[in-house]
């Protein structure tokens, strides 16, 4: 009788432990809600600590492309204010490797420039789920394309040519 009790408490717990486990999908989403809510907190040190060492961040500016350490000194000053940004998500997909190391994902947000879109990347390392890769884009609706377009087409265009130059050299 007591070997029939000590094999259901012993099947009981293993249930309980499995019933425990947080899904990838929920450790990513806890990852991605922690960084967001890192950046409304201005809290630094938390926001880059879900980043890998490599991280990439693009902005929504062409200009935008930085790796952790300059995105770092380019953030660190929106932190010292107290405030940096204030993303919440309102639907996100995620998606997994096959591998278990990788996931990709997208998510709309809503933000300061009103509707956002972040997508990205994060990578396991050490058993945690971190960012490697984030992009975030302004959704634009397609019936204000053409203003939009009229409103950039200047500094676009001296964009294009400096870069088209710097392709040259």
């Amino acid at each position: 009788m007591n070997r029939i009790v000590l094999i259901l408490a012993l099947i009981l717990l293993s249930c309980g432990q499995l019933i425990a486990q947080e899904k990838p999908e929920e450790k990513i989403t806890n990852v991605l809600d922690k960084w967001h809510l890192a950046a409304a907190r201005a809290d630094f040190d938390s926001y880059f600590e879900l980043m890998t060492d490599d991280a990439v961040f693009i902005g929504t500016d062409a200009t935008e492309l930085w790796g952790k350490p300059a995105f770092k000194e380019f953030s660190k000053p929106y932190f010292d204010r107290g405030k940096a940004w204030n993303f919440t998500s309102l639907e996100r997909n995620i998606y997994l490797g096959a591998d278990g190391n990788f996931a990709w994902f997208d998510e709309l947000l809503d933000t300061q420039m009103k509707i956002c879109r972040g997508s990205g990347v994060l990578k396991k390392e050490d058993g945690q789920w971190k960012i490697a890769h984030y992009v975030l884009s302004i959704a634009v609706p397609n019936e204000v394309v053409d203003e939009l377009v009229q409103l950039k087409q200047e500094k676009d265009s001296l964009l294009t040519e400096q870069l088209r130059k710097s392709r040259k050299e």
